[in-house]
């Protein structure tokens, strides 16, 4: 019985200078490790719903996510993204469109860019190269030029707009070259 505790304890003990001198590299991966900040979460094929007061106002498609967890949480949408925006009665009211997306979880806030196409159920169509998209108080807005087509008018503003997340009201900031299409039947 001597015989037996007397290797296990040289295996304990060889154990214990074989994890000391690992522990020593180990600090330092560790370090490192602090220092490259914290992972990313991603995602394909992304099918999301947002709710307000218990009611769905939207459900978001992507090819692809990523997820930061930082001070403020961000989700990215680098291969594009397309919202479905719904009234009341879970009808499509509007619908967006982007190449690139981030969404800042606690700010309930939406920046997009890049072929940004909003429409709404009117006909109304927007573009822009920058849109932000407020959840809480469900309007968009940008300070870059916009272009809304509209079924008998086409307008442009150079310093941007502000619009209900329907769309169905908007303003615009320094209109110009603006042009309504009057059919000639109504002279």
């Amino acid at each position: 019985m001597l015989h037996f505790n007397s290797h296990i304890k040289k295996i304990v003990v060889l154990l214990i200078c074989l994890s000391a001198i690992d522990c020593e590299n180990d600090i330092k991966k560790v370090q490192a490790l602090g220092k490259k900040g914290l992972g990313v979460d991603e995602g394909k094929g992304i099918e999301s719903y947002f709710s307000h007061g218990g009611v769905t106002k939207a459900k978001l498609l992507a090819p692809f996510m990523l997820r930061y967890q930082f001070d403020t949480v961000r989700v990215e949408f680098p291969k594009g993204l397309h919202v479905d925006f719904y009234d009341s009665s879970l009808q499509v009211e509007s619908q967006l469109s982007a190449q690139f997306g981030r969404y800042l979880e606690n700010d309930h806030k939406v920046f997009l860019r890049d072929s940004v196409v909003v429409f709404n159920t009117k006909g109304d169509t927007l573009h822009t190269t920058e849109l932000y998209w407020d959840q809480d108080k469900e309007i968009f807005y940008t300070d870059k030029p916009v272009t809304i087509h509209q079924p008998k008018q086409i307008l442009r503003s150079r310093t941007g707009m502000r619009s209900r997340q329907d769309f169905k009201e908007f303003t615009l900031f320094d209109v110009n070259d603006s042009r309504m299409n009057i059919p000639d039947s109504t002279y």
